[in-house]
């Protein structure tokens, strides 16, 4: 069973509205077992929507499209659908009878234009609204010989979900025979390009698209990292976790410590889970970045068990004075070193993080010499002492240099955690 989907909209085109309901419904089709090759918008024209139907029927057994339903003359899904089946809209009582109800109900007054959404292509069947007054419907047509169906359901999600979830996901199970379901599971990594994580899993690679039980794919996430996810479809969720398993571990064996975590885990989160774990509390000092790192791991819920707190050390000054960063040039890995110490001395903590570095798009007044793109990185454990430096170009710019130096800071600070402590 293959379930497309089409969003209505202008607004979609235009980036004024985020198309979060494909996103939801391509979950939902997932958890159903239930394959879906295409997402596609289409802006308020009657001629469009209808020939995106078209083309996705040639191939797809079904089609839910979302949005268009309104009262409004911009509001053509309907006549779209009507076309693609070859009937005439025609007025449906019950519906315009439950639309003038609401609007009793709530003491208004119903313009003459919503009865536009009591009109029904012939043949099809009303899902009735329980949350608007858009009704969905549920529109079967044939296609090459072949019974397909659309589903027209609002846009305003809360109306889409309930729909979804009472009505059109019971109906495609149905329709499609097997119970199936669809389940993913994603490693998270930091450290290797998506060409390197490639060529390291190879052989995996190759052994799954001979024997496509499950897929695998990469997801780039930019300062969060690169994804792996692991795709199968099984009978039951049992079948596909025990699936998944072994080829889970066997990514994890081959990528070592460039795996962070999976599933829902974020880099702070693991970092602060780590020092949670080995009973350590953490200090920040930040230039550049200028509290993003802070703000990451504060962001996650229960980071005062150990996040002590940090030192936005911007103006040189402040290194000199409150940390007791030796006077001269500010960027370079003795200066993180020195920042991450005098962290660890200031907010009394165990483990010290220290960032500085030129951010641009100018240099560092005092430090010509120093690129732009420059990151120097400091982390200072009960154990270990490491540095590094990040050159990013000029070209990254400015956001991007500081997210990076987050995301690598706060890695260097989780391979150290994991590094074994000596008895």
């Amino acid at each position: 069973m293959r379930c497309d989907v089409l969003a209505v909209g202008t607004e979609l085109l235009l980036g004024q509205i985020v198309d979060s309901n494909s996103a939801w419904i391509g979950e939902q089709l997932a958890c159903h077992g239930i394959a879906s090759h295409l997402h596609v918008q289409v802006g308020d024209n009657v001629g469009r929507i209808e020939a995106e139907l078209r083309r996705l029927l040639e191939h797809a057994d079904a089609v839910i499209v979302c949005g268009g339903l309104g009262p409004t003359h911009d509001d053509v899904t309907r006549d779209a659908a009507a076309a693609v089946m070859g009937v005439e809209l025609v007025l449906d009582d019950d519906v315009a009878d439950a639309i003038a109800a609401m609007f009793a109900a709530r003491g208004r007054p119903m313009p003459q234009n919503n009865l536009r959404q009591a009109l029904v292509p012939a043949g099809a069947e009303v899902i009735a609204q329980r949350r608007g007054t858009a009704p969905g419907l549920i529109c079967p047509v044939t296609v090459g010989g072949r019974e397909r169906v659309m589903y027209l359901v609002p846009g305003v999600p809360h109306e889409l979900e309930e729909m979804l979830t009472r009505a059109v996901l019971p109906d495609l199970v149905r329709r499609g025979g097997a119970a199936a379901t669809i389940v993913s599971r994603t490693l998270k990594t930091w450290g290797e390009s998506e060409s390197g994580l490639n060529d390291r899993l190879d052989d995996l690679i190759a052994r799954l698209d001979a024997d496509p039980t499950a897929t695998l794919a990469f997801l780039a996430r930019g300062w969060n990292g690169l994804e792996v996810r692991l795709t199968t479809r099984a009978a039951s969720q049992e079948e596909a976790e025990a699936r998944l398993a072994p080829l889970e571990e066997e990514i994890r064996d081959c990528l070592g410590v460039v795996v962070f975590g999976a599933g829902s885990d974020s880099m702070e989160s693991v970092v602060l889970d780590l020092l949670r774990r080995r009973k350590l509390t953490l200090g920040l000092a930040e230039s550049l970045t200028g509290g993003l790192v802070a703000a990451r791991l504060a962001a996650v819920s229960g980071a005062s068990d150990v996040l002590r707190g940090a030192v936005v050390s911007y103006a040189s000054d402040v290194k000199f004075d409150l940390l007791g960063v030796t006077p001269g040039p500010v960027v370079s890995e003795d200066v993180a070193l020195q920042m991450a110490d005098g962290a660890r001395q200031v907010l009394g903590a165990d483990v010290g993080i220290g960032l500085t570095g030129v951010a641009g798009p100018d240099p560092q007044p005092g430090e010509p010499d120093v690129p732009v793109g420059t990151v120097c990185i400091a982390v200072v454990t009960p154990e270990a002492r490491r540095t590094t430096t990040l050159q990013l170009g000029r070209h990254n710019g400015r956001e991007q240099v500081r997210q990076f130096g987050v995301i690598t800071a706060l890695d260097l600070a989780r391979r150290l955690l994991l590094a074994p402590v000596a008895e």
